[in-house]
């Protein structure tokens, strides 16, 4: 079934219809009919439909409704879209009143409506596992306990951490993407019905009534704006990305923390793969997906912002192409975060080898503590590294006579401050720094 018809004297060339209809709207059936009952309902209260109508669309919309829950809806050949699938229905169901559905609407601006509640839907969906993922996290930096790694600038070994400071950056990313989806919602929150084709109607609509029967928080400002415009699709895309931009890291974290020059932790069998041919493998490929799904991710954006770029106001039908391309988006996430947060409740985190040169800098700030330039204590300790090195001896072979030979300001207390990775991480007490105080107080921030 089609919309349109009666300008034209034979149907759509099988090869045309097969490239114009896309049935990846599929997935708005709910809202279509859920936005449908809002327009109703506007519709009887401004009169433009008598109550008897109103009752009989309301009663077929709710039987679809019914069966598009229970799986019970079935799609057609002909059906060209969502929309004629409901409005086909609903003809079966409650006869010629079902052509009064439209009034007043156009699909211009009723796939808008199903887009928005549909993402608004989907963003505290999101929002809800991107919450779990923080949990989760905040769950295995408190199992890491003490484990002390070091962190990395160029992949280098460079302080001692807690485990537990390095789940924790996660969480807090994922906390900024759980922002940014509330922020989209706010803006998807706005109703469309009433904007029509492009310019409204002659009708007496009552588009504030609409959006309040569907809970819109507002209603468009303008026509053409409200029937063309995409930016809330690409926004909720970006959101999915950036989501995914940080699964990806943490994929790639987890996935170096699984090997044995690492071996800062491991993950249940439930969430690794062995290989066809290594009998000793267990790999992390939840979390290696998780890193390569991110690029198809990104690649949505892109595609959404391109397929803006070009268009003259108001609607065109490129803006077809704009759901497949956030339901692949929004499926991936969702997928990803499923899969990662059982992924990382299943971690069990252990020390890896750290290097004894991480204590580096705290050499160099006990000097500076003292009052010595920074530039001078960081080239003092420098020299010691290289000495160390040449006669093939680190940090934990340091001795006072090291430390007099390269500058009397060293202090035979920085034999500790040289040896001790645990305690560098004691001395990290900066406010969100790296010691167990702020661990502790980054957990308790995210647990409330």
């Amino acid at each position: 079934m089609t919309l349109w018809g009666g300008r034209f004297s034979e149907g759509p060339d099988a090869a045309a219809w097969a490239f114009t209809t896309d049935d990846s709207d599929r997935r708005l059936l709910g809202d279509d009919v859920a936005g449908s009952v809002g327009h109703v309902s506007m519709l009887a209260e401004a009169g433009l439909l008598s109550a008897e109508e109103a009752a009989q669309l309301l009663s077929g919309l709710e039987t679809i409704g019914d069966e598009w829950s229970s799986g019970e809806f079935v799609f057609v050949d002909g059906d060209e879209d969502v929309h004629s699938a409901v409005e086909r229905r609903l003809g079966e169901l409650v006869g010629d009143v079902a052509g009064k559905l439209h009034t007043g609407r156009s699909r211009n601006d009723q796939v808008c409506v199903d887009l928005r509640l549909y993402l608004r839907r989907a963003a505290a969906e999101r929002s809800g596992q991107l919450a779990g993922l923080v949990a989760a996290l905040a769950g295995a930096a408190r199992r890491a306990g003490d484990v002390i790694i070091p962190s990395y600038t160029h992949l280098q070994q460079a302080q001692a951490i807690p485990l537990a400071h390095h789940l924790l950056a996660y969480a807090w990313m994922l906390k900024r993407d759980i922002d940014r989806f509330e922020g989209a919602a706010a803006r998807v929150d706005v109703s469309p019905l009433g904007a029509g084709a492009a310019a409204g109607s002659s009708l007496p609509l009552d588009p504030a009534a609409t959006a309040r029967h569907l809970g819109f928080v507002s209603v468009f400002a303008n026509s053409l704006d409200a029937v063309s415009s995409r930016d809330f699709v690409a926004e909720y895309a970006f959101c999915c990305a950036q989501a995914m931009t940080h699964l990806s890291r943490l994929g790639e974290d987890l996935v170096l923390w699984a090997t044995e020059e690492f071996g800062f932790a491991d993950y249940g069998d439930a969430f690794t793969t062995g290989s066809s041919a290594l009998p000793q493998k267990r790999n992390p490929d939840v979390a290696e997906l998780a890193r390569g799904k991110a690029a198809g991710v990104i690649g949505d954006v892109a595609t959404l912002l391109t397929l803006q770029k070009g268009l003259p106001l108001a609607y065109n039908r490129d803006l077809q192409e704009d759901k497949r391309a956030v339901f692949h988006a929004d499926d991936v996430l969702a997928g990803a975060l499923t899969a990662v947060t059982g992924m990382v409740e299943s971690l069990t985190a252990s020390a890896g080898a750290v290097s004894p040169w991480v204590t580096a800098l705290d050499l160099a700030e006990a000097l500076t503590g003292r009052g010595v330039p920074f530039r001078e204590a960081h080239h003092l300790v420098g020299t010691l590294v290289k000495r160390l090195t040449a006669d093939d001896r680190t940090f934990a072979d340091v001795t006072e006579d090291d430390l007099a030979g390269v500058d009397p300001r060293f202090e035979p207390s920085d034999v500790e401050v040289a040896a001790s990775p645990a305690a560098s991480v004691a001395r990290r007490t900066v406010a969100g720094g790296a010691s167990w105080d702020s661990v502790e107080q980054q957990l308790r921030d995210l647990e409330t």
